[in-house]
């Protein structure tokens, strides 16, 4: 399963981070972990939402860092993970190489993580197709 996909309700995804799901509101309300929507306003949840949730009540619990404190640190990882983004994009641009760009379940545009393709100094010389008769020598032609 998709690790961004949305499908575990307040309930479950509270039990699986160790919380109530009061606190799973809470979060949502200040804007610390915020799930995904139903068209009838449900809350959903991805396993994603869960790790952070996981992080958010060690960082809170075990560090002693306040919820102010944890979105401040929140935010700054999302904006390291997109500069790490940007500087791969930007690394492809600079590849003359073969330039494919694919979007990732979330919608950002990714660089295609398949090998380059190497450029070679000198051309690849391909044999010339010789017929087997010729290859075989005057005696094969007789036959």
């Amino acid at each position: 399963m998709d690790d961004d996909a949305k499908v575990f309700v307040i309930s479950v995804a509270a039990r699986l981070a160790g919380m109530h799901p009061q606190t799973l509101r809470q979060y949502d309300r200040l804007g610390l972990v915020q799930p995904g929507r139903t068209t009838g306003r449900g809350r959903r949840y991805s396993r994603r939402d869960i790790t952070m949730l996981r992080e958010v009540q060690r960082l809170s619990h075990d560090e002693g860092v306040n919820l102010a404190g944890i979105k401040r640190i929140l935010e700054l990882e999302e904006e390291l993970e997109a500069s790490r983004r940007q500087v791969e994009f930007l690394r492809t641009l600079l590849n003359p190489g073969r330039r494919i760009f694919t979007a990732d379940p979330t919608g950002n545009v990714v660089a295609d993580r398949r090998p380059p393709i190497t450029t070679e100094t000198e051309p690849r010389r391909t044999p010339r197709w010789v017929p087997r008769q010729l290859l075989a020598g005057p005696s094969a032609r007789r036959s």
